[in-house]
């Protein structure tokens, strides 16, 4: 079983992956059997359920074999990226927080979710196809290459019953390797001793309940059935849910009886003609391991644990279907700042699309990129993008010098190009918190806009606000949609007279210093050693004088100085980097607004 070992030097993973995966194309080419493929492309492969939002966890899924899959193309190989959309799986759980569903979808719990009704106002044909439409917008900007194969296309049109067949005839011998993982002890007791007591060693709930999630041992794997075991699942037909128990199959003629436990209704069909059902999880996916012949792909920690879906696969897939299983890397999961692990379930939970709304695809591309599988990472929608971005665009800076170290380079290429070509990016990238900061205080007026980020660099102004898209509209979106209204700025639009008239003398001088130098210092990097510069200046320094020449008690001033000039201005003691928002007020406000 050729899984590829975590490694744990710093290396770019991917191109480690990619000569794993040629190696391992080269070694099964020798009448290697590819069902429905053109020609010896290499194949990887994703799966995605569209039972709801296809949040930013699943995007890993595709994003892993996607940058292996660039990575070979690259070097001049043939390679197909397989997304296969499972919208044959059955509907499970109305989930929360999706816009036109109510409790009255749970009546379609246990159909396939291509024939469960698409939210109300959607202008899709059925559940899946919605959310399916969703990502593959996403996937595009992403710059994703891939094929896509519905699952109820496979099924439906009779192209997996040959596997089904073949499966169903060898029921005896799937049953006896899925047998070795049914006495595995429950996954949520995995902290527990002999004796029910609690072991030291504290147990994380997010992987109890990965544990406790599709790939867990306990998932549905055909078994409990009174009239034996069967792999395969008919939906009724007549409330087409899979609430259905196989109750005999004849293998010459390939009749099967089952009777349905949701409405009653039973029938006898035969499996050579009959096109309505599909094999159980666990049977499914090594029966398409070998079907396309998928040299790798990944899967998540819930998937790799004792008795999950990819370890009983592994078994299933050489010893039932005479095929390899896949290079196996097990990623890990993706977080969001400030929230648990991500459950498409549980609703409210970002998707590739919300992000790609507040960033750029070259820097999301960047974080599936810069981290190896099993390393989880967080994908900031709160003030931590303002850093990131500010990492992203250090990295942009050290490749262009040639001082990035190769791994970084190698991200970096793999976030910003793909083997087509180049992804759309700013022609001129402004600090993402700047241009939030400006699209804060302005509320999005473009005319005020372009006036403050022409000011940035008077000697190189702005002609058109198109040179800093689309990172400026990124910007704004994640302004308007993601910080609170009561952490926005507002300028005032009176002075604050009694505050002015209580500053004591020192305070007035500081201002006065302020108000001095606006003329000769009217740009970004001007107001900058201006503002730092004025409480300097007052404790008999230079302006120009180091950190390493100023007492700590500078630091002390510049922060009671930045205080006083963000009540004087925003009514509160913090907001936007002080140069930007006197920008942004601009000369004449700032002077009526500081008592000039």
């Amino acid at each position: 079983m050729p899984i590829v070992a975590q490694s744990t030097d710093t290396t770019d993973w991917v191109s480690r992956y990619a000569d794993e995966v040629i190696a391992e194309s080269e070694r099964r080419a020798p009448g290697a059997k590819q069902h429905g493929t053109a020609g010896p492309a290499i194949v990887v492969a994703s799966g995605l359920s569209p039972s709801g939002p296809i949040h930013l966890g699943n995007l890993r899924e595709v994003m892993t074999p996607h940058l292996v899959a660039d990575e070979i193309r690259r070097r001049g190989h043939e390679v197909r990226h397989l997304i296969s959309w499972d919208d044959y799986d059955r509907y499970r759980k109305v989930p929360a927080g999706v816009p036109g569903v109510d409790e009255s979808w749970a009546e379609h719990i246990g159909k396939p979710l291509t024939s469960v009704p698409a939210p109300a106002g959607s202008a899709y044909p059925n559940w899946a196809e919605h959310f399916k439409a969703a990502m593959a917008e996403a996937l595009t900007e992403l710059g994703v290459e891939y094929d896509g194969i519905s699952q109820t296309e496979q099924y439906t049109s009779g192209a997996y019953r040959e596997q089904i067949l073949h499966a169903m005839k060898h029921r005896g011998d799937i049953d006896a390797i899925l047998d070795q993982y049914r006495t595995k002890k429950d996954p949520a007791k995995a902290g527990q001793n002999g004796k029910g007591k609690q072991q030291q060693k504290p147990v994380d709930e997010a992987e109890l309940e990965a544990a406790e999630g599709s790939g867990a041992a306990s998932e549905d794997d055909g078994s409990g059935g009174s009239g034996g075991y069967y792999p395969y699942k008919p939906f009724c037909g007549q409330c087409e849910k899979d609430l259905t128990t196989v109750t005999s199959y004849d293998d010459e003629s390939t009749e099967l009886v089952y009777t349905c436990t949701a409405c009653g209704f039973g029938e006898t069909v035969k499996l050579s003609e009959f096109n309505r059902g599909k094999l159980v999880w666990k049977v499914d996916w090594p029966m398409r391991w070998a079907y396309e012949g998928v040299v790798f792909e990944p899967s998540g920690v819930d998937h790799s644990s004792p008795g999950s879906s990819f370890v009983v696969g592994g078994q299933i897939v050489r010893q039932i279907f005479d095929g390899v299983q896949p290079i196996g890397p097990m990623y890990a999961f993706v977080g969001i700042s400030g929230m648990a692990k991500m459950s498409s379930s549980k609703g409210g939970v970002p998707t590739p699309a919300d992000a790609l709304k507040i960033m750029e695809a070259p820097l999301l591309r960047w974080l599936y990129a810069r981290r190896k599988p099993n390393q989880s990472f967080k994908i900031a929608f709160d003030q931590e993008i303002q850093r990131l971005y500010d990492e992203w665009d250090k990295l942009e800076a050290k490749v262009a010098d040639g001082s990035a170290l190769p791994a970084d380079a190698s991200a970096h290429s793999r976030a910003v190009r793909t083997a087509a070509g180049e992804l759309p990016s700013t022609p001129r990238p402004l600090p993402y918190r700047t241009l939030a900061s400006v699209a804060d205080i302005t509320a999005g007026a473009e005319d005020q806009t372009l006036r403050i980020l022409s000011d940035l660099d008077p000697s190189a102004p702005l002609s058109s606000l198109d040179e800093v898209r689309p990172r400026l509209d990124r910007a704004e979106n994640w302004i308007t949609t993601q910080v609170p209204a009561d952490a926005r700025t507002i300028v005032r639009s009176e002075p604050d007279t009694e505050l002015l008239s209580s500053l004591d003398d020192e305070s007035r001088e500081s201002l006065r210093l302020l108000l001095e130098g606006l003329d000769t210092h009217w740009s970004l990097d001007g107001l900058t050693h201006l503002v730092y510069g004025v409480p300097k200046v007052r404790a008999g320094f230079s302006a120009d004088a180091t950190a390493k020449e100023l007492p700590p008690e500078i630091k002390v001033a510049q922060r009671t100085f930045f205080a006083l000039l963000y009540r004087l201005l925003v009514t509160r003691e913090t907001g936007p980097r002080l140069p930007t928002l006197l920008l942004a007020v601009g000369a004449e406000r700032v002077r009526k607004l500081l008592g000039a």
